[in-house]
């Protein structure tokens, strides 16, 4: 078996809750789009984008709420991915970069390469339009941070205010123009149906 398959078979057996499951190969393919045209090493973002959030699921992550808040899920996955990847037969002298990629994936971090570039703008795109929304809302309850419809809100309006400009690649800004747009309009609706009483 190619670590492809493996690594998609891993992430069926480990992507818990069940929703979480769509968004690496989600990812991936925002990737392909990103990256359409441009010389990158695809192995590597593949393996990043089915493991970087290995430290999220549960049976990986703390249950203990206090230790949760100060969970590094990156750390984590990138603890853990080595062994996995080997275990896939991914080609030994492209785990470093994986790992590198996994780092510099979240729209905080400074991508040195541009499988990282990719990734993170692939990652950042997940965060917008219809899907981000998706994603958003169903932290409520499950989430530690998300308590109410008030903090899916507020996640929201920062998305939409922080992520774009953070954008690296034409290609990833095209992408993003539908997805900003939605989630403009789907906030627009929001605050005209529910504020200033939306809990």
């Amino acid at each position: 078996m190619s670590f492809r398959p493996f690594l998609c078979d891993y992430l069926e057996q480990q992507a818990r809750p069940l929703y979480k499951i769509g968004h690496q190969p989600r990812l991936y393919a925002l990737a392909q789009q990103i990256g359409e045209g441009l010389v990158f090493d695809d192995d590597v973002v593949f393996a990043a984008a089915y493991l970087h959030d290995l430290g999220v699921f549960i049976g990986h992550r703390p249950e203990d709420p206090k230790l949760l808040t100060s969970w590094d899920h990156v750390a984590y996955a990138t603890t853990k991915s080595p062994a996995i990847l080997r275990g896939a037969g991914f080609p030994e002298d492209k785990i470093d970069a994986v790992l590198d990629v996994i780092r510099e994936h979240q729209p905080r971090d400074e991508p040195r390469s541009l499988e990282s570039v990719i990734l993170r703008d692939a990652d950042i795109l997940e965060q917008l339009g219809a899907v981000g929304i998706l994603r958003t809302a169903a932290k409520v309850g499950g989430d530690t941070r998300f308590a109410t419809f008030n903090d899916v809100y507020q996640s929201l309006r920062r998305a939409l205010q922080t992520l774009p400009p953070l954008l690296r690649l034409p290609s990833s800004q095209r992408l993003a123009e539908p997805k900003i747009a939605a989630l403009k309009a789907f906030l627009l609706s929001l605050e005209a149906e529910s504020l200033p009483a939306l809990y």
